[in-house]
This record gives C-alpha cells, sequence and structure tokens, in this order.
C-alpha cells in the first residue's frame, strides 16, 4: 500500500550574525548601531552569548529594504 508523501515545508533556520551581516553588506558596528536605533531584523541571543536571526526574518526584512 503507497502512502500519499506531504511536501515538507522548509525549516525555518536560525542563521548566525556573521552570515546575516554578509547578506545585509554591512559591518557588525553598523549592526549594533541599527539594533541601538530599533532598526534591523529582530535577533535572539544563545546561552552562549552569539546572535542568531531566523531565515524569514531576515528576508522580510530584506524585502522591506528593496521596497522603499
Amino acid at each position: 500500500m503507497a502512502t500519499s508523501r506531504r511536501p515538507r515545508t522548509p525549516v525555518d533556520e536560525w542563521l548566525p550574525l556573521t552570515e546575516v551581516l554578509e547578506e545585509l553588506g554591512i559591518t557588525r558596528a553598523t549592526w549594533y548601531r541599527w539594533r541601538n536605533r530599533g532598526y534591523g531584523p529582530a535577533a535572539r541571543r544563545l546561552p552562549n552569548g552569539h546572535l542568531r536571526v531566523r531565515r524569514s526574518v531576515l528576508d522580510e526584512f530584506n524585502n522591506g529594504l528593496e521596497a522603499a
């Protein structure tokens, strides 16, 4: 008996800050300046102190930059 498989949605991965900075084309100093001003994609700090940003949040932020 064959079972039908539903396509799996891709996992919304957590990106390290270095990848986010590279994709946005900004420096670490700019990232922290944006965060101090309440601008930029939302990030989450891990227990080890590293920052991560969800792929979906980064894509949404990038789309907003392109629209402006």
